[in-house]
């Protein structure tokens, strides 16, 4: 797919067009089509949304009421600052999935003074951009890779009833038609692609799952709320010695940032404070194995996905499986 990436039994390797992973669930060694979709390794996006906050973007509700407080007496300074410490992605949805994301984590919320069925993403700041059309441009990127599989988290739920609960449920449902697979036992590639599905949908509200089959329970993340790569990685090594859950699981290599570290970088962002312990992170990363042992690992999700080799990284940890 470009001249710049070599590969081996369909792997990129080393540094890549940002496209060279688009299809690379297609591309794995057959082998690796019957197993199940949660002992493969699978990179994704924390935070997926959060490119799209702007100037614009009204502080959450759900924030604290100096922080709202703030927002009002001196927006020019609370703003910007709330802004670059909520920016955990610089590439957009079709960029991720172009990148090679297959775990999107979508974080819903409707605004107290929004339109009535306007549903938008939030990260202390609320985006301008809809619900709806996000879905439907994921969608179309489907349609034209056939054979990719995608999971898509649908979290949080800030300032949701019931009826809008039903009017989000009722879009997936038009949106992604048959692309849905039901809830049930974890399939594998070669059983989605025969039946034609494409989407994992996982909801994190339970009375909206059972009333609906397409909508599956919400998925594990292990979020370690760490500054320090040091400290999440031994929070991640500690959650392993645990062992792995029985589906779908996240391993979030985020870092996070509190109050105290904020206000001694009021200057910095969320970027800032990430890009130099990627390659840190990365070794970690590196050092993981899928498959269905208890200390295996299966999704993993980490910030600015475009940033470095993480996503080719966490493909190419399928080759201890194929090796295997």
């Amino acid at each position: 797919m470009g001249g710049q990436a070599s590969t081996s039994g369909g792997f990129p390797r080393g540094p890549c067009p940002r496209d060279v992973n688009a299809d690379w669930m297609s591309a794995l060694c057959p082998r690796l089509w019957d197993v199940p979709l949660h002992h493969l390794s699978i990179p994704g996006s924390h935070d997926t949304m959060t490119y799209c906050l702007n100037k614009k973007s009204p502080i959450s509700h759900n924030e604290s009421r100096l922080l709202q407080l703030l927002a009002k007496i001196l927006p020019c300074v609370t703003l910007p600052v709330v802004l670059r410490w909520s920016i955990t992605q610089v590439l957009d949805v079709t960029e991720q999935l172009d990148a090679g994301v297959r775990y999107l984590d979508l974080r819903i919320a409707h605004m107290v003074a929004g339109a009535q069925r306007n549903l938008h993403f939030v990260h202390m700041l609320y985006t301008t951009v809809l619900v709806e059309d996000t879905l439907t441009e994921i969608s179309e990127w489907l349609e034209n890779h056939p054979r990719e599989v995608v999971v898509l988290a649908c979290r949080d739920f800030e300032g949701m009833t019931e009826d809008l609960h039903e009017y989000l449920v009722a879009c997936i449902k038009n949106i992604f038609g048959d692309m849905l697979c039901p809830r049930g036992e974890m399939p594998t590639l070669r059983q989605l692609w025969s039946r034609g599905q494409q989407v994992i949908l996982s909801y994190e509200d339970e009375a909206s799952v059972s009333r609906h089959a397409e909508l599956w329970p919400g998925i594990p993340y292990w979020w370690g709320n760490k500054v320090k790569p040091q400290d999440l990685v031994c929070y991640l090594e500690r959650m392993k010695s645990c062992g792995r859950p029985g589906g779908l699981f996240v391993a979030g290599i985020n870092l996070t940032e509190n109050l105290e570290y904020v206000l001694g970088h009021l200057a910095g962002s969320l970027e800032r404070m990430t890009l130099p312990s990627l390659p840190y992170l990365d070794a970690w990363v590196r050092a993981q194995c899928p498959g269905s042992g208890v200390r295996c690992t299966n999704i993993i999700a980490g910030d600015f996905v475009g940033a470095d080799t993480f996503v080719s990284d966490v493909i190419r940890l399928n080759e201890k499986l194929f090796r295997g």
